[in-house]
């Protein structure tokens, strides 16, 4: 069974024009994708194909699904949403919920139906579905039983979206689910098709969707998973980024079923449900946050994760103290990366055996990157400028006027500050908005929150600048005490002076207050744009 032949135009009448574009590289021979291309089926109805029908493809607490379950199943709900629900190949199909087989399966069903997926974090509130439901004019959503009740505030409050579907225990999907066949036969989408639009997770305020292609989907796990991780038929993939965050759907769904791996999908959040995790399923590569693995560092002695081979550190920049913490613990180094939503995955990092500890790496296989000046001008080694980035994707933003801040001649400009040094790794020191101008010098937030995370006493922190009549901006810290209560100025005085003794004195926050917890991201990204706006 497929599809009719009505296609929605929406997402290719939406792409960005021509000169707008980034330059795109192709030189590895795994990119040379043939025209026609379906991410899914190359993912899943190919892996059936070669003879891993009956491999575990996905672990989870409640069941393991073998390949062959994924193929069916996957193949049941894109039925169920062709006969059932009238999608057509280009509808945005909005999927909502949890790290879990379902959504995983709702995924591949949503590409090899020739529509477009459209993952959303699952906290996010009525407001925040109908800004995306609005946005991408989204026709379908599949929803967890469990989150419906904002999904329904939104479709009340929009017009675009004409189906919305539970999926879950005793959820309208599952109903279906047993009388649709298992036979689908793919939408013979291009290489160039929309397959996915992911959202900007909000660090920075208004989101942007950002489209990526059948080809892009494969493309970040034949570049960074492929030569950078290197993964196997027998690896386990686990990881904490939601499928809906780029950096995740390629951690836990695309990379593993590339390689016929096999990807541990489990809903409970936080460092102690992950170290269970990996100790339960023998997990061998970990995904996650640096502030996790900060965390995690204080539990390891009472958990097995002797299975570990490899353990990648995304979505924030990995304190050179946290990367050091962690091989003292556990022999193994992060492998720290910087990818972007718009760029689909990483493109800078290092394999494990390169890893130069407080650097982010080297450009990832198919990618080039330099360090330029303004006005685009390349600079020297060890000179501070703006990261320009180069490879097989890139920025295509939905119908949105920043794409001209985001794509200037033919480079991606990710809005981070970085330098070379003389061995050609790459040192991330800000975000541009998190460089910091005091008295004429230039400071980098993140060079000082390194700095105060060496101190025994400082969980967590985040540095930003704020007005000062003298100096045009100061140093201020927003401080998470880890063992101690002690909030006084004397506690401010000591740390104020471990800074100085750490980096040049001027860089001292000459403001610190001790704050609860850190505002962040679903992703775990900490949102210092809601610091700024506290002061």
């Amino acid at each position: 069974m497929s599809m009719s032949a009505h296609i929605d135009t929406f997402t290719a009448d939406n792409l960005p024009n021509e000169k707008d574009l980034p330059e795109f590289l192709f030189d590895l021979p795994e990119l040379q994708y043939p025209d026609k291309l379906n991410a899914a089926v190359e993912l899943i109805d190919k892996a059936v194909a070669e003879g891993c029908g009956e491999k575990i493809a996905i672990y989870s607490n409640a069941k393991n699904w073998t390949y062959g379950e994924v193929l069916e199943t996957s193949n049941r709900i894109a039925n169920i949403l062709v006969n059932n629900y009238n999608l057509v190949s280009g509808n945005r199909v909005l999927m909502r919920g949890p790290n879990n087989p379902m959504m995983a399966m709702i995924w591949l069903a949503v590409l090899k139906a020739g529509a477009v997926a459209v993952a959303t974090m699952p906290l996010l509130r009525a407001s925040e579905l109908e800004t995306i439901i609005n946005k991408a004019k989204i026709s379908h959503a599949l929803c967890d039983i469990r989150l419906l009740e904002e999904m329904e505030i939104a479709a009340k409050n929009t017009t675009d979206l004409k189906h919305l579907v539970s999926f879950g225990d005793d959820s309208e999907l599952a109903d279906k689910l047993p009388q649709a066949s298992a036979n689908f036969t793919a939408v013979d989408t291009s290489k160039d098709d929309v397959a996915l639009l992911a959202f900007t997770s909000g660090t920075t305020g208004d989101p942007k969707a950002t489209m990526h292609f059948h080809r892009d989907v494969l493309a970040m796990a034949d570049t960074f998973s492929k030569h950078t991780l290197k993964p196997n038929a027998d690896d386990i993939f686990a990881g904490t980024p939601p499928i809906a965050f780029t950096f995740g759907l390629g951690a836990v769904i695309v990379f593993p079923l590339r390689v016929r791996a096999a990807t541990v999908l489990d809903e409970t959040a936080g460092p102690k449900a992950l170290l269970e995790v990996i100790e339960k399923f023998k997990v061998s590569m970990l995904f996650t946050a640096p502030t996790a693995y900060r965390v995690m560092l204080d539990m390891l002695e009472d958990h097995d994760i002797s299975s570990l081979t490899q353990c990648i550190s995304a979505g924030e920049a990995l304190p050179e103290a946290t990367s050091n913490q962690w091989f003292a613990a556990t022999k193994i180094r992060l492998v720290d990366g910087i990818g972007a939503t718009e760029m689909i995955h990483i493109f800078i990092s290092s394999s494990k055996d390169k890893v130069k500890p407080g650097a982010t790496g080297k450009p990832v296989a198919g990618y080039i990157a330099r360090v330029q000046d303004s006005q685009g001008k390349p600079l020297k080694n060890n000179e501070i400028g703006f990261l320009a980035v180069k490879g097989p994707t890139g920025c295509r933003y939905l119908n949105d006027s920043r794409q001209k801040d985001y794509v200037k001649g033919g480079w991606n400009l990710t809005g981070d500050a970085y330098r070379i040094d003389d061995d050609g790794y790459f040192w991330f020191e800000a975000r541009m908005d998190d460089m910091i101008i005091s008295g004429g010098y230039n400071i980098s937030g993140p060079e000082v929150e390194n700095a105060l995370l060496k101190n025994e006493n400082v969980a967590e922190c985040a540095v930003i600048g704020v007005h000062d009549a003298q100096r045009s901006n100061v140093v201020k810290a927003y401080v998470v005490l880890k063992n101690t209560t002690d909030k006084s100025d004397k506690l401010i005085k000591e740390l104020q002076d471990f800074v100085k003794n750490t980096i040049a004195p001027y860089k001292y926050p000459r403001i610190i207050e001790f704050i609860e917890e850190l505002p962040k991201t679903q992703t775990g990204k900490i949102q210092r744009f809601k610091l700024r706006l506290k002061d």
